[in-house]
């Protein structure tokens, strides 16, 4: 051995693999990266949202759209040509107070239909296919049938709310039991606790968490209607006094076109905050009048177990409450699935510790290794099998290493080498003609220096094994 110890590793060089190299050992797995999405961009209602999920709206917004500009272009006549008389003529006092009015209408119209009302999430496949085992279970157990199998779950259940029997429908769309007072949507395909109703004023359903600000919309706008509809009408007459009636109309037409669309829209308006006024005082919703699901007498067999009792318990629980949060997440991410492997390249192109010693032989000839070769599998026609005991050997003589198999003595070095090369195409290297692994942790790493030592130990476990054969095969001879 050369000084130093190192023997024939002291010579060895490692070289990196080409990552460019065309090899058919190359079995590269590039993760591919999958961008996390949110929640609200695969949403399975038929909604719109903005501002990367923060504003949610219904489809058909064209009726929105129209409310908008209603308000916007009224509002902007009133306060272009009829407040600067107004102003100087009766008190600066009404500019203000309409503008108050205004921006409160378009705060509440804004929060109205933009915001979530109430959708219920819908049940995953897991969860639906769950919720149908389980009444399927009990429809059998009820029938005193055992027979499995699945059913599709009874459109209702019951449940008991302060005394009264309320029905809960199943959802075949969201595939869930609805909870109290909720109902689908069919616009939006969606289930909406505490539904009322969907409103294409606003472009969007109404329900739990914005029917507050949906009262307070129309309740303001009622107001400012009124308000710019009596000012308008006082300023024409102001000038009708001072040059005619006509005159009047020819000095400001904007007056005109104002006092018409406020006179149309007054009346549905005030009608409409007069019936949800009444509901709130009552603590119902418009799906449950329409349908007359309740009665307001509390001695009555169908009376409305969601009210207080009181009017003015009922206005605060339903406008001053708080304020649920939303149970969709719609700004939320969904959980990316597990990287796939690529497709493979040329060359090989990753290493590194956590790779498994298979993948090492991949790319290292020394490492692809023959089919192991056992007693069970080879035999030769007109020759005995390697497991046939040896009786050739007497006692005294010498006795071939355990870990090599029981030879016959007709079995020739010529029958045992061929053999390997016919199973495996095997060719034995010598320490020094080893080729050296790539290099994964760098060239002084010692995971590489430990592989290196693991080759080069089959190497000279084969080179054992060639020498043993050689000397059974002589010890029979004689």
């Amino acid at each position: 051995m050369p000084p130093g110890g190192g023997g024939p590793m002291k010579d060895c060089e490692y070289s990196q693999i080409s990552t460019h190299s065309s090899s058919p050992m190359e079995s590269p797995h590039k993760k591919k990266k999958i961008a996390a999405r949110r929640k609200w961009e695969v949403f399975p209602g038929r909604n719109k949202f903005f501002c990367n999920g923060r504003i949610m709206m219904a489809r058909q917004t064209g009726v929105f759209y129209l409310t908008l500009i209603l308000i916007l272009v009224t509002s902007g006549l009133f306060f272009a040509f009829d407040c600067p008389y107004l102003a100087v003529k009766i008190t600066p006092a009404i500019p203000v107070v309409g503008g108050i009015l205004f921006f409160f209408v378009m705060g509440t119209l804004l929060r109205t239909s933009f915001s979530d009302p109430g959708v219920l999430p819908r049940a995953t496949p897991d969860e639906a296919a769950d919720l149908e085992r389980q009444i399927g279970n009990t429809e059998d157990i009820a029938n005193g049938s055992s027979s499995g199998g699945y059913r599709p779950p009874p459109r209702t259940k019951e449940v008991i709310i302060n005394g009264q029997t309320v029905k809960l429908k199943y959802c075949f769309t969201c595939k869930i039991f609805r909870p109290p007072r909720a109902s689908h949507c069919s616009l939006c395909d969606n289930c909406v606790e505490r539904f009322d109703h969907h409103c294409p004023w606003v472009g969007n359903c109404v329900g739990k968490r914005n029917y507050r600000f949906f009262y307070m919309f129309i309740l303001s706008l009622s107001f400012l209607t009124v308000f710019i509809f009596a000012f308008v009408i006082t300023h024409v007459i102001l000038r009708s006094q001072q040059t005619g009636f006509l005159n009047a109309l020819k000095d400001s037409p904007a007056s005109v076109l104002e006092a018409v669309v406020c006179f149309f829209s007054v009346w549905s308006i005030v009608g409409l905050s007069g019936f949800h006024t009444y509901l709130i005082s009552s603590n119902q919703t418009t799906n449950e009048d329409i349908k007359g699901s309740w009665s307001n007498k509390r001695g009555k067999e169908n009376y409305n177990p969601y009210s207080y009792g009181n009017i003015f318990t009922n206005c605060c629980v339903a406008l001053c409450g708080p304020i649920s949060p939303s149970l969709i997440d719609r700004r939320g991410y969904i959980q990316p699935d597990t990287p796939q492997p690529a497709a493979p390249s040329n060359g090989i192109t990753m290493y590194g510790a956590m790779q498994s010693q298979s993948d090492m032989a991949a790319a290292t000839p020394l490492l692809q290794s023959e089919p192991s070769l056992t007693s069970d599998e080879i035999h030769l026609p007109g020759k005995p099998g390697l497991g046939t005991p040896c009786t050739s050997l007497t006692l005294g003589q010498p006795t071939p290493p355990s870990s090599m198999p029981n030879l016959t003595a007709e079995a020739t070095l010529s029958d045992i080498l061929p053999l390997k090369d016919e199973h495996g195409g095997h060719q034995f290297l010598t320490p020094d003609e080893a080729p050296s692994p790539p290099r994964m942790l760098g060239s002084g790493s010692p995971l590489t220096h430990s592989r290196t030592m693991h080759v080069l130990g089959l190497a000279s476990q084969d080179s054992l094994h060639e020498d043993s054969v050689r000397g059974l095969v002589k010890l029979s001879s004689v």
